[in-house]
């Protein structure tokens, strides 16, 4: 049976060293898989011990998805991740998107309910589908071989009811059983550390991995965190401010605070770090190689 992520911590573990993963997103148009190839080989020079690629709102770019899972596999020797989600799958469609990435030698799953389409407010599962990541992931564990993933919000989801319904779920998540967490973006390490504690207190025992964007710009930044509900430091968000306008030096603020994020979590026992790429590869260059040590 694969255990492709819990071995990867345990040996990391092991060696005292640290996990190191990158996330890309699958281009809209196949004129630009090209360019999206171009930049996983440059990244894949930096070792990361796992990468994964996205799935657009509704599944709408996982022909591309598939593609670039199945680039990664043949032409690196770094193992590929597939997203895989509820939103707009029956159970049928997901059994055939599986068959087809074990046909491309993929077999490393991460499993999530997914990002709505645009204009939908309320998540309504296909008839025939998933209504969550938790049955999704079990699904995908009764149809094969897979190492399954699931993620978290450290900062809640907004759909959740209560704390204490979010960690129920999760726990139930991570029972599947899901081999690791990895988790929304945020910027504040002690909401990472908190949420970590309070999921050990529950039972939940596999490896939490903080996931971590380096700023690109502003708007961004305040695009992203209104989606997904992470909240933006108050003394970030004023430093950000005052260089806006000056692309070249909020790339480098970003930088640079995402290295001093990333250097306080692994200090304080993260398991390792999820890079989001953002499909660049100067902020992610910058940051591994100050954090060399730990890998």
């Amino acid at each position: 049976m694969s255990q492709f992520f819990k071995d990867i911590f345990e040996t990391k573990k092991k060696e005292n060293k640290k996990v190191l993963s990158f996330e890309f997103f699958p281009p809209k148009k196949e004129e630009s898989l090209a360019a999206t190839e171009a930049l996983i080989l440059d990244l894949a020079s930096l070792n990361p011990d796992f990468m994964t690629v996205t799935y657009g709102a509704g599944g709408g770019t996982r022909e591309y998805t598939k593609r670039l899972v199945s680039f990664i596999t043949e032409k690196t020797n770094i193992p590929a991740v597939s997203h895989l989600t509820c939103v707009g799958h029956t159970q049928s469609e997901i059994s055939n998107i599986l068959k087809q990435l074990k046909e491309v030698g993929v077999s490393h799953i991460l499993a999530l309910r997914g990002d709505l389409p645009a204009g939908q407010t309320h998540f309504t599962p296909e008839e025939g589908g998933f209504s969550c990541a938790r049955d999704l992931a079990r699904f995908v564990k009764s149809e094969g071989d897979f190492s399954v993933a699931v993620a978290a919000y450290p900062e809640g989801h907004r759909d959740a009811k209560s704390k204490e319904e979010e960690f129920a779920y999760l726990l139930e998540k991570s029972k599947v059983p899901s081999e690791c967490i990895l988790t929304q973006i945020f910027f504040d390490p002690e909401i990472y550390l908190n949420f970590c504690n309070d999921a050990k207190k529950i039972g939940i025992d596999i490896p939490i991995m903080p996931g971590i964007m380096p700023v690109q710009s502003v708007s961004q930044l305040e695009r992203f965190t209104s989606m997904c509900g992470s909240t933006i430091p108050a003394t970030m968000l004023a430093e950000l401010k005052k260089v806006e306008q000056d692309k070249e030096k909020v790339i480098e603020y970003g930088t640079q605070y995402a290295i001093k994020q990333i250097k306080t979590l692994l200090d304080a026992g993260a398991p390792g770090v999820h890079l989001y790429t953002l499909n660049k590869s100067e902020q992610i260059k910058k940051m591994v190689e100050s954090i060399s040590g730990y890998l």
